[in-house]
């Protein structure tokens, strides 16, 4: 299949992942639409390609999304509009529900009213909550672990049972953790990359912790090759590079990478999240049988090119400059203080 000239929706992409797939499918001449409220994206990602792109300041629960849809004909759409944080859900519990479920259900209808030929829904690995064997496949049983986790999870089971009853064409994408430039949220990546650049003392929670990481590149290509295949519609296919390493271990790489011989770690009780997930390492042997992907960023190089591209945007994430003078910070972030 072939992207050229194709009218394609992303929501939410002016997020980390979303304004590196827009990249990506720039480069195969699609016809690129950006759905954003801007409430976790930022402009600033997307301000280089601006120009090429139409930006749509918008929300995924409006219920005149159909006639949006329509406007602008479009085929194929990536619906990565979300709020993405763990933590935040602890406290805005209803406001992620209402994104990432009943947001998700308004956009399949939508979809399905506009006549939209695709979508990929992006979910998580989050919903299979920590391995009871690894790696994790398609089949591994679902615990999810905090808020996020459930709605994603409700989003899931919603686009399944509307693929089969109302022949809804989507895609249920499990995305393992990703990594890379442009990263909207205090993920671990960002957190340990913004710690080093002050000291090698480092304040973190559960150390012991493993995830699969991709790099953003890899993950946006992974995408378009699943939306591209036709034997994906109405399957849950899960993405990872099929490696896991522990946040200590991130750290002492990151740490490296940075300059520093060792690393100092102090382990914050306040920082350990109320039912974590220890540990998610995934399957992707169905996405590389479908598509016949698989990663080709190395975590160390991956790592590499992110802390490069902190330090050449002015060793500050996005994040550090949005939300820094909240009045309603999120709990963690205020450890540091006692």
């Amino acid at each position: 299949m072939n992207f050229k000239n194709k009218n394609i929706l992303v929501s939410g992409g002016a997020g980390f992942i979303g304004s590196t797939l827009v990249r990506e499918l720039l480069g195969e001449g699609s016809n690129v639409i950006i759905l954003d409220n801007f409430t976790s994206g930022d402009v600033a990602n997307i301000e280089e390609v601006k120009d090429e792109l139409t930006v749509i300041n918008g929300d995924i629960r409006d219920k005149n999304l159909s006639k949006l849809l329509s406007k602008h004909g479009i085929e194929y759409i990536f619906n990565l509009a979300a709020f993405p944080f763990i933590p935040e859900s602890y406290d805005k519990p209803e406001e992620f529900f209402d994104v990432d479920a009943r947001g998700v259900l308004n956009m399949m209808l939508a979809s399905k009213e506009a006549g939209v030929r695709r979508i990929i829904q992006y979910s998580t690995s989050e919903v299979y909550g920590t391995a009871k064997y690894v790696p994790m496949d398609e089949n591994h049983p679902t615990f999810p672990c905090s808020t996020y986790a459930v709605s994603k999870l409700a989003a899931d089971r919603l686009c399944y049972t509307l693929h089969h009853e109302q022949e809804i064409p989507v895609i249920i994408l499990r995305q393992f953790n990703v990594y890379g430039p442009r990263i909207t949220q205090p993920y671990v990546i960002a957190e340990l990359i913004k710690q080093l650049s002050k000291s090698s003392r480092l304040k973190l929670g559960n150390i012991n912790a493993r995830r699969d990481m991709t790099y953003v590149t890899d993950a946006a290509r992974g995408a378009i090759e699943l939306m591209k295949c036709n034997d994906a519609v109405g399957e849950v296919v899960n993405m990872g590079s099929g490696k896991d390493w522990s946040i200590k271990e991130m750290a002492e790489i990151a740490g490296s990478l940075m300059g520093y011989s060792s690393v100092d770690i102090e382990v914050i009780n306040r920082r350990l999240r109320p039912l974590d997930v220890e540990r998610l390492q995934a399957d992707y042997s169905k996405m590389n049988r479908l598509t016949g992907w698989k990663p080709t960023t190395g975590f160390q190089e991956g790592l590499k090119k992110t802390i490069d591209w902190f330090k050449g945007n002015g060793s500050q994430w996005i994040w550090e400059r949005k939300f820094i003078d909240e009045e309603h910070m999120w709990k963690w972030k205020n450890n540091d203080k006692e």
